[in-house]
């Protein structure tokens, strides 16, 4: 593919058998030049290599299809389309590196922002113009009301907002992932396109709060993980309570008023509306999850659980008050593993987060002792490279692994050790780079590398743009701690 950059250890690289023994890629004698001896100015150099090449490779045509799959040793990208969330990632990228660069700059050093800024906020527009492929609407007959929506479907669709997202076709931490890079890139490029979108699709989420009353006279709580699911997902509740207290800091200032729907705690039925403050909105809402998902999910060993099962009813059903349909609320009674690194990662920022806005020292010490929980029980050292740290990267997890280091960054203001498991991520991700970089990508596995079957090199785009987007959150966390 035109563009690509190819340095390879010379010595014979075509016939090496151990692919990963040879494909160093650094530079062409294996240093690093004077210039980026700087951790947090060669992390972002990295980022920024990365996601021009994952750009190039993964993306095609003015409507930014995005392939799931690209091989860097023969230059084949797949068929297969990605799907809402790792397009989301590519956002993430550029989102990341546009926070660097402005971070670089206001640190006094203003060329790199000043050379590269405008190119990465063309590529975000782009990438939010691309992202309507996956918008389809539909009705959705609530616990409060029925309403139309349109929103992101799991699947691209063949032309922008024609995508299916009736039931199970969208879910809602898809829109979740989404608010939160939305956010990010208002909070970088102060366009009013990302926080209008991001607050129609927080509203939608909020649509899906399970809001009905039980026995007790108490919110049953709870976010399902799609309307056409029954679950309530770690991953349906976790990733909005950042976005949440964002937009409530945004409004904290401000007068604007939004309608809050609930159902009267004592006749269990009654529909209700009140106007509400929007920064009190958001901020209501971001410690209810909060404290949904920390009295269902949390584990006695300290980290969050997958998701609550066991519900009912077992299907999602309507029921008629007043002549009026209604979803049906949900009782769950299993808590359901396994114990994945983004679904205590969520919760981790969520904690920083209502720290700074409310000073509550419960979120300190929930925090605190969730960092160190996490990290003791998801990173496993020297089981592929002595000193190294180990992270399970199964399925989807190298993108889950992101939003834990995410976590541990966002957490670090409040408790100063997370700076060594913040550390572990960059030597990760160094040592992949300065042993296993080729045609500017970095492996699945960051630790043993390359397949030496070059064919069976097919990479996840999400996970090459997760790479990009944490070494970004680590030149900036470089800068600012």
């Amino acid at each position: 593919m035109k563009g690509k950059k190819s340095k390879i250890i010379a010595m014979g690289s075509l016939l090496c058998f151990f692919i990963y023994a040879c494909d160093k890629a650094n530079s062409d004698d294996g240093t690093t030049p004077p210039e980026e001896t700087n951790l947090a100015t060669r992390s972002l150099t990295r980022a920024m290599e990365i996601t021009d090449n994952a750009l190039e490779a993964y993306f095609t045509g003015s409507g930014m299809t995005m392939a799931r799959y690209y091989n860097p040793y023969t230059d084949q990208r797949s068929n297969e389309v990605g799907s809402v969330w790792m397009y989301t990632s590519a956002i993430e990228a550029v989102t990341a590196i546009l926070h660097a660069l402005e971070a670089e700059k206001e640190q006094g050093d203003a060329s790199r922002y000043d050379a590269h800024f405008n190119k990465y906020e063309q590529a975000l527009m782009k990438l939010y113009d691309g992202v309507d492929y996956y918008l389809g609407t539909f009705t959705l007959t609530s616990y409060t009301g029925t309403n139309e929506w349109t929103v992101y479907g799991v699947n691209r669709g063949n032309s922008k907002g024609g995508a299916r997202v009736e039931g199970i076709e969208n879910v809602y931490d898809d829109q979740m992932w989404l608010i939160r890079e939305f956010l990010e890139a208002y909070k970088v490029t102060n366009n009013a396109l990302f926080l209008e979108k991001a607050e129609y699709l927080t509203e939608y989420v909020l649509d899906g709060w399970d809001c009905t009353i039980d026995e007790n006279g108490k919110e049953v709580g709870g976010i399902s993980w799609g309307p056409g699911y029954v679950t309530k997902h770690a991953c349906s509740n976790g990733p909005m309570i950042s976005p949440l207290v964002w937009l409530h800091e945004l409004y904290k200032e401000k007068n604007d008023e939004i309608s809050h729907r609930y159902i009267d705690e004592t006749d269990r039925r009654t529909r209700k509306v009140v106007q509400m403050k929007k920064s009190d909105y958001y901020l209501l809402f971001a410690k209810k999850i909060y404290e949904w998902q920390k009295s269902y999910l949390l584990r006695n060993d300290g980290v969050y659980d997958d998701m609550m099962g066991g519900c009912t009813p077992g299907s999602p059903q309507l029921e008629q008050i007043g002549g009026v349909d209604y979803r049906r609320g949900i009782t769950c009674r299993d808590r359901v593993g396994p114990a994945i690194t983004y679904n205590s990662g969520t919760m981790l920022s969520g904690a920083a987060d209502l720290y700074r806005v409310t000073a509550d020292d419960k979120y300190r010490v929930d925090g605190t002792a969730l960092a160190n929980a996490t990290f003791s029980y998801f990173a496993k050292k020297g089981v592929d490279v002595p000193d190294h740290y180990t992270f399970d990267i199964s399925g989807f997890r190298n993108w889950f692994n992101g939003v834990l280091m995410r976590g541990y960054v966002d957490f670090y203001p409040l408790h100063n050790e997370t700076d060594s498991y913040i550390d572990v991520f960059q030597k990760n991700l160094d040592y992949a780079y300065e042993h296993f970089f080729y045609n500017g990508f970095l492996p699945t596995n960051l630790l043993v590398g390359w397949n030496r079957d070059r064919g069976k090199n097919n990479t996840e785009g999400m996970f090459t743009f997760a790479f990009a987007a944490e070494y970004a959150v680590l030149s900036r966390y470089e800068q600012t701690k």
